[in-house]
C-alpha cells in the first residue's frame, strides 16, 4: 500500500498522483548516482539540477501507475522550458511524500468542496 506516500498535485493537463516507489527510489539513485538523503538534503539548499526535478516528476507518475511513455510525455510537455519555480516545489512535494509521508486526503481536499471540511457527522 502506497497510499501513505503518495502526493497529489495538478501537473500540466489535470490532477495527478506522485509515488516514489522502492523501484523508482532505486531508478532515481542509479540515473543521479546520489543516495536519496542527498537529494533531500540538496533541495534544503536549492542544489537540485532541473533534470533530477525532472525526473523525481516522471518517475513518481509512474509509480503511481502512469504507463511510462505517458510519464515522459507528460514532463516532456508540461516539464521542459519551464520556470524552475513552477518545478522546484513539486519534485520536493514528491520526495517529501517519500520521505516524510503524507496524511489521508480530506473530501474538501480531494474534491475542493470547502463545505465538506464544515460538514457535522452526527
Amino acid at each position: 500500500m502506497t497510499d501513505n506516500i503518495t502526493h497529489h498535485a495538478f501537473f500540466g493537463d489535470r490532477r495527478h498522483a506522485f509515488t516514489l516507489t522502492d523501484e523508482m527510489v532505486t531508478e532515481l539513485e542509479q540515473s543521479t548516482q546520489v543516495a536519496l538523503g542527498a537529494l533531500y538534503v540538496a533541495f534544503s539548499g536549492y542544489a537540485v539540477p532541473v533534470n533530477v526535478m525532472r525526473d523525481i516528476i516522471r518517475l513518481g507518475l509512474i509509480g503511481a501507475g502512469t504507463a511510462p511513455e505517458a510519464a515522459k510525455r507528460l514532463t516532456d510537455t508540461y516539464a521542459v522550458n519551464r520556470p524552475i519555480g513552477e518545478l522546484f516545489p513539486l519534485a520536493f512535494a514528491i520526495l517529501d511524500a517519500r520521505w516524510n509521508g503524507t496524511q489521508p486526503e480530506t473530501e474538501a481536499a480531494a474534491t475542493g468542496d470547502l463545505g465538506a471540511s464544515l460538514r457535522v457527522v452526527a
